[in-house]
């Protein structure tokens, strides 16, 4: 029998301007934004998906951008840094583009081996690295700015910080299909696939502070499971593990289960497929306002409500 969990489907956070939001993740970053979507639970605000050229499980990191939110907090109980997988070569490349745009970075360090790591952050101060490395054989967005020997492959991994990591390892390693791969200090790796885009860093964070929700934040975490069928396998998992799991919700590009961890962070288990080319083509991912079907009778009203954006990614150049 196959794994339930495959590896990391997407991540998602929240942002406090729609407009910065597209211009640093498709200008500075170069990916692809895949989906141009509202927030099932609340149409006054937009929902993006950015990833490769399709959106495939593992490049896709989301945002709910609330016009003015204030910012959250990192610390224990969150995750707190997602990190993008690019080659070593590109190295250079990176570092001189994140200086044009002026963004503040910390110099390159060597966290695993052959893992080459730069921390920086977002308009909203939403951590995220770069991990320059020669393991990844995914093709990055190739049809953008940046030269496809240098753009962003997906994740390659994302980092927890908790109180103790014992309990959300049991549930990783008993309900999720993780195995532990690598330790280091405080930092345990885990992984129900072996390779970049689905490595899970657990850091033992006792003395930090408790993090708060706000801007620049994760909101959660989705893990990827085949189908409806394995989706439901999961979802009794977790509830023999009383952790009181949502019903199996339609967000039409895959289905949705959500919990929260012991840890406090919310986990999501999401199917692989459907995928983003359900209501549009491939060629013309992003380019049009969907709406979930509910709210498609309201399209008038919902798109003079939403912020209006521009996107000219070819500035970025």
């Amino acid at each position: 029998m196959g794994k339930l969990i495959t590896g990391i489907h997407h991540v998602t956070a929240v942002a406090s301007d729609a407009q910065k939001n597209i211009d640093f993740y498709m200008g500075v970053l170069g990916l692809r934004l895949v989906k141009k979507t509202v927030n099932f639970d609340g149409p006054d605000v937009y929902h993006f998906y950015y990833g490769d050229e399709t959106g495939r499980p593992g490049s896709l990191l989301t945002f709910f951008p609330y016009q003015g939110l204030v910012n959250g907090r990192q610390g224990k109980g969150m995750l707190n840094t997602t990190t993008f997988s690019v080659p070593t070569s590109s190295l250079n490349y990176w570092l001189e583009r994140l200086k044009r745009f002026g963004i503040n970075y910390k110099k390159p360090q060597e966290r695993f081996a052959d893992e080459t790591v730069v921390y920086f952050e977002d308009e909203d101060g939403l951590g995220l690295e770069f991990v320059f490395n020669d393991k990844d054989a995914r093709q990055g967005f190739s049809l953008g700015h940046i030269p496809a020997e240098h753009s962003v492959r997906g994740f390659y991994n994302v980092e927890i910080w908790e109180e103790g990591y014992e309990r959300t390892a049991a549930l990783l390693t008993e309900q999720l299909d993780h195995q532990l791969i690598a330790e280091k200090g405080n930092r345990f790796r885990f992984a129900a696939n072996d390779s970049p885009g689905n490595y899970v860093d657990l850091l033992c964070s006792p003395d930090r502070m408790k993090g708060l929700a706000g801007s620049g934040t994760v909101h959660h975490i989705a893990f990827a499971t085949p189908d409806k069928q394995t989706q439901e396998e999961v979802r009794l998992r977790i509830v023999k593990r009383m952790l009181n799991p949502s019903p199996v919700l339609d967000r039409t590009y895959f289905t949705s289960v959500y919990f929260r961890e012991p840890g406090g962070v919310l986990f999501e288990v999401a199917t692989s497929g459907p995928g983003f080319a359900v209501d549009e083509p491939v060629d013309q991912l992003g380019v049009s306002l969907q709406l979930p079907r509910q709210y498609e009778e309201d399209r008038e009203q919902i798109e003079k409500t939403l912020p209006r954006i521009s996107v000219n990614p070819d500035k970025y150049k």
